[in-house]
């Protein structure tokens, strides 16, 4: 899971400025944005630049959805 549509919206930035940025298609980022598809390491990297956020920010942490 990402954080990458929580983060657009904090920012007020558009996934279509987003795709741009990345030279992808806004269909592809609609998927990691929706959490349909999760980016490789090195498109999260990307992101995080773009964003100007740490690329940590935009990872849910799996530890937090542990059952114990």
């Amino acid at each position: 899971m990402n954080r990458i549509k929580q983060i657009l919206e904090e920012k007020g930035i558009k996934q279509t400025w987003l795709a741009e940025k990345l030279g992808k298609s806004y269909n592809m980022v609609n998927g990691y944005v929706q959490n349909r598809q999760q980016p490789r390491l090195e498109v999260l990297n990307e992101i995080a630049t773009i964003l100007d956020v740490d690329v940590r920010e935009l990872i849910v942490s799996n530890k937090d959805n542990k059952h114990e």
